[in-house]
């Protein structure tokens, strides 16, 4: 029996022995037809779809164009002027609703007042119509009588006033008291005081907050018949002295709050 021959080595240059592929028995995906289309078929690549517009996004067939925004027209200014003037005037008073009906010269006038007579600077023409308006619907205090830096001065509100502004005046008021010390010296009628243009006043109201000539107030009074003696010398202009036979006063009697009667007190003056 011939003796068995060692099995040969394999060398390191010939390398290691290769095993044979095994074959899968999975068809390739190019071996079926896929029901998707590809993004080579569809001629583009996978990062267009960041690149579309937001409105061509949509499940239609038909492409959608982008909205078109609004154009800008420029509003037309309101044709205020072509109103009838009755209209106007009502417009007007409408406008000076707030400001009071009786005006005064107070600290409060620049929050209430200022602000709303910023319509007299639009042209002439609405300033002459809103400007009579203003001043002949309300009543103007001849003396100031609110306490603060206006209660001593020279300057009154009537004194303050324009000329054209006091010709439009219709209705005065002359306030006395409380109290029955002696007025302010700036309480003077003289012609700086302007009351000779107020030719188209109607109306003069004179309120008296108190009566000193009450005998409750004896004692404490300056003098008798003192405010008696400074209404006459309040009202000696020449203004109210050619209107006094025109002007029927009308006196009412006022009563206290005891329900007692006291002196008759000159309540207003009209025509």
């Amino acid at each position: 029996m011939p003796p068995r021959r060692p099995p040969k080595k394999a060398s390191r240059a010939g390398g290691a022995v290769s095993r044979p592929t095994p074959v899968s028995t999975t068809p390739l995906g190019s071996a079926q037809p896929s029901t998707y289309t590809s993004e080579a078929e569809n001629g583009r690549d996978g990062d267009e779809t960041s690149t579309i517009p937001i409105h061509a996004l949509t499940l239609s067939d038909t492409p959608q164009s982008p909205p078109r925004l609004p154009k800008y027209r420029k509003k037309k200014p309101f044709r205020f002027m072509e109103l009838p003037s009755e209209l106007r005037i009502e417009i007007y008073a409408y406008h000076f609703e707030g400001t009071g009906s009786v005006i005064d010269l107070d600290s409060d006038n620049y929050k209430r007042i200022h602000q709303k007579l910023a319509i007299l600077r639009t042209c002439r023409a609405i300033y002459q119509e809103a400007s009579h308006v203003f001043y002949s619907t309300r009543t103007f205090r001849i003396f100031p009588t609110q306490p603060g830096r206006f209660f001593k001065t020279k300057k009154p509100l009537l004194a303050r006033l324009k000329t054209c502004q006091r010709l439009s005046l219709t209705s005065l008021e002359l306030r006395l008291g409380p109290g029955w010390n002696k007025p302010p010296r700036g309480w003077v009628v003289n012609p700086a005081l302007g009351l000779a243009e107020c030719v188209n006043v109607r109306k003069l109201t004179v309120f008296v907050e108190c009566d000193p000539s009450d005998n409750v107030f004896k004692g404490f009074r300056k003098a008798d018949g003192f405010y008696e003696s400074f209404c006459p010398s309040a009202s000696c202009g020449p203004t109210l002295t050619l209107a006094q036979p025109r002007c029927p006063s009308s006196r009412e009697r006022w009563t206290d709050h005891d329900g007692d009667d006291c002196a008759d007190v000159e309540t207003a003056i009209a025509l």
